[in-house]
């Protein structure tokens, strides 16, 4: 038999290898700007057209290339970073393995400008599928520009594999503001399709973060400052209040380099520990600087997983660091005072305090327990504490077989209209059958009537709007300007009218109809958080993401006091639904209690 193994075209092995380093378009902006960074540039400029499919270009006053230099930087593994195997592991700047320029020429169309300031004439080349079409002298600013055309043009399989336009700039958004949040003293612009996205003037970090991630942000930050002798730790975090129910704004630096760690990030939380709820995430902006020798960056091709050579030292450290940051600027749990208006009719409150029952308080053991010196740990046996925790237990507990999720409502169950309803605690509805009674979540169950609602909308005849007698503008993020003009055909069919308004703003033309007037900046706002929660999750459509996050915005939450004809309402919409009993998340909307059942509770 003849032999069968050979060593593939270098065009076809170079474009396997990009592969690993170029994902997407978003891929070449962070290899673009950290070279950029690395040429010792001031001054940096992304030009985006169509998503960075047809044109990622990036403008830089760096230190520019000779035009060996040039020439030589689309080869792969050509590098100024590395000599010997000693160097791999004393590396501060953000690229090193000579594959990022190679990759994007193995996969597109490149042109290069390129000019040291000692050099009269500067270097222009043309590369077409890792082939040197053109190389020649020109004029040219100090500096470099380098242009990625057509991505994936010869690799048609790879560009079928991209995400809408408006996903790709998600992607390239973050990239953008990794490498902006990491090097503020540089300035950076972004413009895509023409319009301008980003404009960060040089600053300090904090005035980075405020760009970045929004004004509310000002006077929200804690400095985080530690120094030890294995590594220093800078940067910010946000006070409790800024805590947030998605992820999004948490973003850690190794050495100026960005990078993911589901580790740190737990010491963080913990950190956070009582501050904040537990499904929320509190934001920071974290710089780590270490000797290169502890850690190993060359373990992923895109460089954003690092290896440490000692991860409990980094765990400790950096929980320690920002524990003391919260705890120098005093910040700590407050307590809610508000009270339930229902606390105020109550006899404990309306009813003096006279001078017998003063007496009869003042005279227990309990009270003296609790109010003479060193007593704490004397409770009286017989002061009617002893089975307090038996005693909250049974009142918490599901307590009977009685108590079971209903499957569909059927002919047999019928609901008394004629009596009032009974809200109990806020929470919960008791309703009269004929058999019984039901207990509804008042949540839930509007959940279940809003899904059906929204998702009947989202599919078919979109949801009426009304109108704003006073339309308002909206100011985002640029991240999140990105995402709402992806979202604007989806949010038209849910009731919501926005138009693009200049730069990152969006006038509000109309709501849903059920969407207080005067509150559509606060609405918009949080339905945007909410969207940002479920984007994690890939078996949802972005519709019904949408839809989700409306739901959960929308619904009645657990402390609203209800009209009885409010409750009425609720449960009459909740037994026209398609589903009565659950949901869209499988829990119970409402528990029945039976007759029969109630009966052999007490033992008839």
């Amino acid at each position: 038999m003849s032999d069968i193994i050979q060593l593939l075209p270098d065009n076809i092995a170079n474009q396997i290898a990009a592969g690993e380093v170029i994902q997407r378009p978003a891929s070449a902006v962070k290899e673009l700007l950290e070279n950029a960074v690395d040429a010792g540039a001031t001054e940096v400029r992304l030009i985006i057209q169509d998503a960075g499919k047809q044109l990622v270009q990036v403008v830089d006053n760096g230190k520019g290339m000779s035009g060996t230099d040039a020439r030589m930087s689309f080869e792969r593994h050509a590098t100024s970073k590395i000599r010997n195997i000693d160097d791999l592991f004393q590396i501060r700047t953000m690229g090193f393995r000579g594959e990022a320029l190679a990759s994007i020429a193995a996969v597109s169309q490149v042109e290069l400008r390129t000019k040291r300031a000692e050099d009269e004439l500067g270097t222009y080349i043309e590369i077409d599928n890792s082939v040197v079409k053109l190389q020649e002298p020109c004029s040219a600013n100090n500096g470099t520009s380098i242009a990625m055309k057509n991505l994936f043009f010869n690799v048609p399989a790879r560009r079928n594999f991209l995400k809408s336009n408006a996903a790709e700039m998600r992607h390239i958004v973050d990239e953008f503001m990794h490498v902006a949040l990491a090097f503020p003293q540089v300035f950076f612009s972004m413009t895509s399709n023409g319009q301008q996205v980003f404009h960060l003037e040089r600053g300090n970090l904090k005035q980075r973060i405020v760009q970045l991630l929004g004004t509310p942000y000002n006077a929200r930050l804690v400095s985080v400052q530690e120094h030890t002798d294995y590594l220093d730790i800078t940067g910010f975090v946000g006070k409790p209040e800024t805590a947030k129910k998605t992820r999004g704004d948490q973003y850690l630096f190794v050495n100026n380099r960005y990078i993911r760690s589901a580790y740190l990030h737990h010491a963080i939380m913990n950190a956070y520990q009582d501050l904040i709820p537990a499904d929320a995430y509190p934001m920071y902006v974290l710089f780590f600087d270490l000797d290169p020798a502890h850690i190993d960056i060359n373990v992923h091709p895109t460089k954003q997983e690092i290896k440490f050579d000692d991860e409990k030292i980094m765990y400790a450290f950096v929980q320690a660091a920002v524990k003391h940051a919260l705890a120098q600027y005093s910040i700590t749990p407050t307590l809610d005072f508000d009270l339930d208006p229902h606390v105020q009719q109550l006899d404990a409150i309306n009813k003096p305090f006279t001078e017998d029952k003063q007496q009869y308080a003042t005279s227990s053991s309990l009270f003296h327990t609790f109010t003479q010196k060193h007593q704490a740990h004397f409770i009286d046996k017989n002061s009617g504490l002893k089975n307090w925790k038996d005693l909250m237990q049974d009142t918490q507990q599901d307590a009977s077989p009685g108590m079971q999720p209903v499957p569909r409502a059927g002919a047999a169950l019928e609901i008394d209209w004629t009596t009032d309803f009974t809200q109990i605690r806020q929470q919960f509805i008791l309703v009269p059958t004929n058999r019984g009674f039901l207990v509804v979540n008042q949540q839930l169950a509007h959940e279940r009537v809003l899904y059906e609602r929204l998702a009947d909308a989202a599919h078919g005849k979109p949801m009426a709007t009304q109108r704003s007698l006073f339309p308002i503008s909206i100011s985002c993020t640029p991240a999140d300007a990105v995402l709402v003009n992806d979202l604007l055909p989806d949010l038209q069919q849910l009731g919501y009218a926005l138009e693009p308004f200049g730069t990152n703003s969006f006038v509000v033309q109309g709501t849903p109809a059920d969407v207080e007037q005067g509150n559509e900046k606060q609405v918009i706002e949080q339905l945007l958080e909410q969207f940002k929660h479920f984007t994690s999750n890939f078996k949802f459509s972005k519709r019904e993401k949408l839809v989700r996050s409306m739901v959960s915005q929308q619904s009645i939450k657990a402390g609203k006091i209800l009209t009885s004809k409010e409750m009425h309402a609720l449960i009459s919409s909740l037994f026209a639904c398609a589903t009565t009993n659950t949901t869209i998340d499988g829990a119970p909307t409402y528990i029945e209690f039976r007759q029969e059942q109630l009966t052999r509770m007490f033992h008839q």
